[in-house]
């Protein structure tokens, strides 16, 4: 070992040269070890250096190629964007929306917005334009709701759903466009709504509340690949659409105190594809609508073709997936393929009542997992929420041919409650393959009222005694009774 001695330690080292090798008095092995000492600590500091860059790249990712998807691209940056969380960018994003504009023959264009946090209020989408997130860049809403423009109520709602008179409009709106991409690396779209939902507790809003992104009479739209969040009202609304596909998404918000903030809400729209998602908010994960009682029976455009398939949905104040209330433009064809539904309050749910018109029908759930859910299946017909006192109680809705095929669950309360009435009876109702671990002994767990359908093959628990019930290669076993026997109820709502 080579030691550092101080001056006062020479006197030492002379006095006792005696005991040292003598080879160690020769210049060159001196030069050796000092060599080798050198050597050595070039070597460490390298080593600590590398060591050093690893952990700032673990830490800030490299920035990931993006993909040219239109024929012109821009960055958000180029129109004096800053993303420091502070800077308003709104400018900036018509300025870009803007240039896009202009190149509409030309293929479009794609907007890039780059790792950073980018405030902005409210603007507008272009035809054939690409907003691409890259990986650590945040679109965030401002939450001064004056910055927000009024829009007029929708004309299949009548007026605002949480006010009459006008509507704030989204953070990302669009309205007669077509081809529109929301894409990128995990970037997100954050509405900061938690002002929105004090202000909406305290009663301090006069105008219902505004979408995260909302596209209005268009077609051919794609959003994939982002996060959404906190947004202030519904997440994603589109409107009388046709040709969705939003794949690979995470919405998010808080499963308390987070009023309305559903995840993805089809208006009369139609043709659309919903897969891959994660969606865990405050209110109904996917909510299947088409207007509300005498406006949308007028406006008439059902929502119709829709296709959801792998997807993972969290509601402890409402329902993974809904159907309605306002459906009264009809709501037919859908397909849930490939849903877990976990920590709910219910897992699916469609709801109505007289006065809504419309009709549901048409509607096939295949290889649904319950997991920790209240109510596993749930048909309410009396969810008595109206536009105004102009619905006409005598414009009921038809509901006619709801499938379940291949349910599984555990620790399930009540694994089904279908409620008809006298009005609005459920028909044509079909359960097969379904085996649900209940999480609580009632009496009657699987409840029907003015009910009928079938059951075929092995249905844990019993089901109710409404159904037929017929084997696995289709023979009648026993014919249904038509009854009108709530039972037991936990859950007005």
């Amino acid at each position: 070992m080579v030691q550092t001695l101080s001056p006062s330690s020479r006197f030492q080292m002379h006095h006792h040269r005696r005991y040292l090798p003598a080879k160690l008095s020769h210049p060159i092995t001196v030069f050796t070890l000092l060599w080798m000492l050198v050597f050595g600590s070039v070597f460490a500091w390298q080593t600590n250096s590398f060591d050093l860059i690893q952990r700032l790249r673990r830490a800030v990712p490299p920035r990931r190629p993006v993909p040219n998807l239109r024929p012109f691209v821009f960055n958000l940056t180029d129109f004096g964007a800053v993303g420091d969380g502070k800077a308003l960018n709104t400018a900036a994003f018509e300025r870009a929306v803007e240039a896009i504009l202009h190149l509409a023959k030309c293929g479009g264009g794609q907007l890039n917005v780059p790792r950073g946090r980018w405030l902005t209020a409210p603007f507008n989408m272009t035809s054939h334009m690409t907003i691409f997130l890259e990986e650590g860049a945040v679109i965030l809403g401002i939450q001064d709701e004056s910055c927000w423009p009024l829009l007029r109520p929708l004309p299949s709602y009548g007026h605002g759903r949480e006010h009459i008179g006008p509507r704030y409009g989204s953070l990302i709106h669009g309205q007669h466009l077509v081809d529109v991409v929301i894409t990128g690396h995990n970037g997100t779209i954050d509405g900061q709504g938690q002002s929105w939902w004090i202000k909406h507790a305290k009663k301090l809003l006069n105008h219902t509340r505004g979408p995260l992104v909302q596209f209005m009479w268009s077609k051919d739209i794609v959003i994939s690949n982002i996060t959404l969040r906190d947004s202030p009202f519904w997440t994603i609304h589109p409107y009388d659409c046709t040709n969705l596909t939003f794949s690979s998404l995470t919405i998010l918000s808080p499963l308390h105190g987070a009023p309305n903030t559903d995840g993805i809400d089809p208006d009369s729209c139609q043709n659309m594809l919903i897969e891959n998602c994660f969606i865990s908010v405050g209110d109904d994960g996917i909510a299947i609508k088409s207007g509300w009682d005498q406006y949308g029976i007028a406006y008439g455009r059902p929502s119709a073709n829709i296709f959801i398939r792998n997807v993972t949905l969290q509601s402890i104040i409402s329902a993974g997936l809904s159907i309605g209330s306002e459906m009264s433009g009809g709501v037919a064809n859908v397909t849930v393929e490939n849903a877990r539904i976990f920590d709910s309050r219910r897992g699916v749910r469609i709801k109505t009542a007289p006065g809504r018109g419309g009709y549901v029908r048409g509607i096939a759930f295949r290889n649904l997992t319950l997991d920790n859910v209240r109510i596993g299946v749930m048909v309410k017909t009396d969810y008595n929420e109206h536009a105004d006192s102009g619905f006409d109680p005598r414009a009921v809705p038809e509901i006619d041919g709801i499938s379940f095929e291949g349910v599984r669950g555990r620790g399930v309360r009540v694994p089904v409650r279908m409620h008809g009435s006298v009005e609005i009876p459920v028909r044509g109702v079909k359960f097969k393959d379904v085996t649900v671990g209940i999480g609580y002994k009632k009496k009657r767990i699987f409840q029907c009222s003015y009910v009928d359908g079938r059951v075929v093959g092995p249905v844990f628990p019993a089901p109710c005694e409404e159904l037929d019930v017929y084997d696995e290669v289709g023979r009648l076993l026993r014919r249904g009774t038509w009854r009108n026997v709530t039972g037991e109820v936990d859950d007005d709502r």
